[in-house]
């Protein structure tokens, strides 16, 4: 895929540059001819590098300002252009003037905030587009803004309960490391005894001291496997399925994760059927902003078969990830003709839910992993000093 520079002008007569990915020159000119374009010169570049997105921390104020300005009734691009001005970093300043010069040239709002997924997630792109669909721009944000910060949330309470027992478990394995490497093997040369006579946790010492930097790059490796792994899932659909169903399954955090996505997934929806969307585009465009694979496919497998002429009920049949109280939910608010009621109400529901959980996962895991970690390390120093007695009398005879 090639990466290309550009200078053009628009319908209107306005310069603009940018950058786009094409197999070929001829490709990247026809591209810039179906977004209206008059091109004045093309340049095919390398890559850029790969770089960190936009803080989270800004990009929810970013969207608490969008809110604000799209109550207002500003137009998107015009409300770009204003919020970009104030932004409080230069990578988040030029990624909303680029979004908003694609706008003015025609480009859809999903595809013109995919072309900076390396600064904005994917995500807020579908957020914004069915906001800007439905005319409740002001609504999705608020809903987004309060399930991010739930997460955000989350985050926040697993790296608080980590931090500690992780750095004492750091320190404690570079100190045992340096006594294997050092200090063991000073010890060894006063045991006149075969190595089978010793006790197990002085052989197994032994045996570390002498592997101690073999057993060092094979933990180096399975990190590095680990975070290469975790990369290459994500490029997919079939990958982020994996990932997100170790996530929904590890122990405290996959039930907070899954209450947070099903509170996300029904405010979207009741938005968008509040607005008057049909229930199968509203299905389609509130799965979308999730951003987790499969709640998508259960969002667009329920359109599916509502569109086949099914009922709400038998369309949920065979869900992986919405619960059957939240589709008995669905099914009694549009009898009611109150979907959108009912649908918030779920939406605070899972809310509310998913604080509690926090609550408790706040609660125990700080002591769980306190614990955990005393084990390991007190295991290690009884392997490490159970042969100094032993040591001892050899010295003394």
């Amino acid at each position: 895929m090639g990466h290309f520079e550009y200078e053009a002008l628009t319908a209107a007569g306005r310069a603009m540059t940018g950058t786009l990915e094409a197999e070929s020159r001829e490709q990247a000119e026809a591209a810039l001819r179906d977004m209206r374009l008059s091109v004045r010169s093309l340049t095919q570049t390398r890559p850029p590098a790969p770089r960190g997105r936009i803080g989270r921390s800004e990009l929810l104020l970013f969207n608490e300002q969008l809110a604000a300005v799209a109550r207002a009734g500003i137009p998107l691009e015009r409300a770009l252009r204003e919020l970009s001005s104030d932004a409080g970093s230069p990578r988040m300043r030029a990624a909303l003037q680029a979004v908003a010069d694609d706008l003015e040239a025609g480009v859809s709002v999903e595809e013109a905030f995919s072309r900076r997924a390396g600064d904005v997630p994917a995500l807020y792109g579908r957020v914004i587009a069915a906001g800007v669909r439905t005319g409740r721009l002001a609504e999705m944000l608020a809903s987004l803004n309060r399930h991010l910060d739930i997460a955000a949330q989350t985050r926040r309470i697993l790296i608080e309960s980590l931090a500690y027992p992780v750095t004492i478990l750091v320190l404690a394995t570079a100190i045992l490391g340096a006594m294997l490497a050092f200090v063991v093997p000073q010890f060894r040369d006063m045991f006149d005894a075969p190595t089978q006579m010793l006790p197990w946790s002085t052989q197994a010492t032994f045996w570390l001291s002498d592997h101690v930097a073999i057993l060092g790059l094979c933990v180096a490796g399975v990190a590095a496997a680990v975070v290469i792994a975790a990369v290459a899932l994500s490029a997919s659909p079939a990958g982020r399925r994996v990932k997100e169903a170790f996530a929904l399954s590890f122990p405290g955090v996959g039930r907070v994760y899954r209450a947070t996505l099903l509170g996300r997934f029904a405010d979207a929806l009741a938005v968008l059927v509040g607005a008057g969307c049909d229930l199968p585009a509203a299905l389609r465009l509130a799965g979308g902003t999730t951003g987790q694979q499969v709640l998508r496919d259960d969002a667009e497998e329920m359109a599916r078969r509502i569109e086949q002429g099914d009922d709400l009920s038998a369309a949920g049949d065979g869900c992986r990830m919405l619960p059957r109280f939240f589709l008995y939910s669905m099914t009694v608010g549009a009898a009611r003709n109150e979907l959108a009621d009912g649908l918030y109400g779920l939406a605070d529901m899972y809310a509310d839910q998913a604080r509690s959980l926090q609550g408790r996962l706040q609660a125990m895991l700080t002591p769980v992993l306190i614990v955990v970690l005393g084990a390991v390390v007190g295991l290690g120093i009884y392997s490490m000093f159970q042969w100094l007695p032993k040591s001892l009398e050899m010295i003394q005879g």
